[in-house]
This record gives C-alpha cells, structure tokens and sequence, in this order.
C-alpha cells in the first residue's frame, strides 16, 4: 500500500483514523483554512504525484461546509497530479434528494454528483445509498457497499425467538429481506406517506407481528420522526418491543430523547459512518472501517469489490418464505 495515500476532512476523522489502521497506513494531513471572508481554502501536506489518492469525508452536518472541504481536497489532488481520486463518502446526505416529486424542484442528489467529477474524482466509494437510482446520477465509477452484515453481526448469538423485522416502509422491504434471510427471520413491512421532512403517516403494516419482538431496520435516522410513528403501529397491531437498526444514525434535532426514552425499544444499534451523539452512552456503534479498508485495499489492487458481499446476497443466505406482500 505504499502508493496510497489518504485524507480527511473535519467530518469524521476518528473513522478515518480507524480505516488507515486497518490498512496499515497514516493518515496524511490537510490544513484547512477559512479566510475572514468565509471562503474556505484546502492543501493538502503529503505528495500525491502519481498515487492512489482516497479522501474520506461523509456529508455530515454542516453538510455544505464538509462538502466544499471534499470539493477542495479532491482539486487541489487533482492539481498535484494523483494517478487517480476516490471520494470517500460513508454518508452521501443528497442521496435522498433523488427524484421530482414537485414541480421545478432540484435534483441535489444528482447535481452534488456531477460537482464531484467535476472537481477531479475518479471514483466514488460509498455506502447505503437512500435509493437505488442515485448510483445512476454518478459518472464516474461508484463502488456501494452495504452495512446489512456488519448489523447482523450485532444480533447472532442473541435469542430471537418470536422475532420478525421490520422495514420503516415497503422501499425498504426489499433490503430488509436481505437482512431478515441473514438472521433467518420473517420480515414485514409498513405503508409510509411523508408530509413533510420530519412527519410521516404509517397507516398499516404488512405483515403478522402480533405478540413477536421486532427489529426495526432503515438505511438512516434523522429526527426520529419515522420510527416513532411505525413503534405506535406496531404497538397498535400487538408487537412487544423493538430493537432499532440503521446504518446512518444522524440522530438530528430530538431524536436522541425520542429514542433514547421510548418504551418500546429496548436498544438502538448504527454505525460508525456518521460520528455519534453526546450524550448517549447506551447507543451500540458497530464499526464499518474494516469494510471501507478491505474495500479500498481491494480497488486499489484492481480486485473485485462486489465478492466482499457474497455471504450477505440473498443467494448465499438461509432459505426464506416470500413475502407477504
């Protein structure tokens, strides 16, 4: 790995600190400024000339602060002549905004991308996208990873007798089968409509959960305003108790006293993508630094990324019933 080199911003340099453990190398230093006009200026202090160049920097917030950061680093890479760019971004926030669902609105999803091939990256690695479709708004090469096995991890070994899991709602379903054939549970799935950012109507739940313990899975918490209203749902049609699994726990606004302090959950499990909440000590954080440093290692020796998952693919996992939608 000594043509790599690897960057961050002011993201989340802890998990970047983890994935250069796991492959071996330093993390090389950025000194990023903010002029008294507000601009920002990135440079970068290791040379990249001809080197395999990775910038990690998760669209956290402030989002449009760490995304000109990554906009920054990967010119000024690009200027001092890297072999090749890979945009590192654990949590691509502008994934949700990915369709016209009204009239003259943005496509940031998109837009965000074609910045990031503009500014110089070649690549892009990234993880549990909100949509499919967002893949398709890159025009560079993007590698996706998933965060399923790495949660399922966190409950083999457990009883999960009478356990069923559950999808927020039925675009998930497909991901939460995946994750209910790794753990050999039946899934269900609930009917969402959002109102508004932080208000959702789950009018029905598809799926028998009468007197069984639920594990709740969605790519990504914000508000906590989803889960909320699925534990009501559940409740209403006799689920017992939930435990609560995302990939991306941004956890913004009240949603740590939502969560933190409903009755029905007994534990909310994320991962290390975003950084944590203060004041949370009881959250479970199960790290993916491992995954992006395989997954790096990997493209940086030209092997495959996609065989990282075969014991995650639905093909190499325990027979399940259809579901019941």
């Amino acid at each position: 790995m000594n043509d790599v080199v690897v960057f961050s911003g002011t993201a989340h340099p802890r998990l970047a600190d983890r994935i250069c453990d796991h492959l071996g190398v330093a993390r090389s230093a950025v000194d990023i400024k903010r002029f008294s006009n507000d601009c920002l200026q990135a440079q970068l202090l290791e040379n990249c000339r001809q080197r395999d160049v990775y910038i990690i920097q998760p669209l956290v917030p402030p989002t449009q602060e760490h995304l000109m950061e990554l906009l920054l680093m990967i010119d000024a890479a690009r200027g001092a002549s890297a072999a090749q760019i890979t945009a590192v971004m654990p949590h691509y926030a502008y994934a949700r905004s990915d369709k016209k669902d009204a009239p003259r609105i943005s496509l940031g999803g998109r837009l965000v991308a074609d910045m990031l091939s503009t500014a110089g990256a070649h690549r892009v690695l990234t993880m549990a996208l909100h949509a499919p479709q967002v893949h398709g708004f890159f025009s560079v090469p993007v590698d996706h990873l998933t965060a399923i096995g790495v949660l399922a991890d966190h409950y083999r070994g457990a009883d999960l007798t009478d356990t069923i899991v559950v999808s927020p709602d039925l675009g998930n379903a497909k991901t939460a089968t995946q994750f209910a054939r790794l753990l050999g549970l039946p899934v269900a799935a609930g009917s969402k409509q959002r109102l508004t950012d932080d208000r959702v109507v789950i009018d029905a739940i598809v799926g028998d959960v009468a007197g069984k313990r639920a594990i709740v899975l969605d790519d990504e918490i914000a508000t906590g305003g989803s889960i909320i209203e699925l534990l009501e749902r559940l409740k209403d049609v006799g689920c017992t108790e939930a435990s609560i699994a995302c990939t991306h726990g941004l956890f913004a606004g009240q949603a740590v006293e939502r969560l933190r302090d409903h009755p029905m959950i007994n534990e909310v499990v994320t991962t290390d993508t975003v950084p944590p909440p203060r004041g949370w000590p009881e959250l479970r954080i199960r790290s993916v630094a491992e995954l992006f440093a395989e997954a790096i290692s990997r493209i940086h020796q030209g092997k495959s990324v996609s065989s990282l998952f075969e014991g995650v693919d639905p093909t190499h996992a325990p027979p399940q019933p259809k579901l019941p939608f």
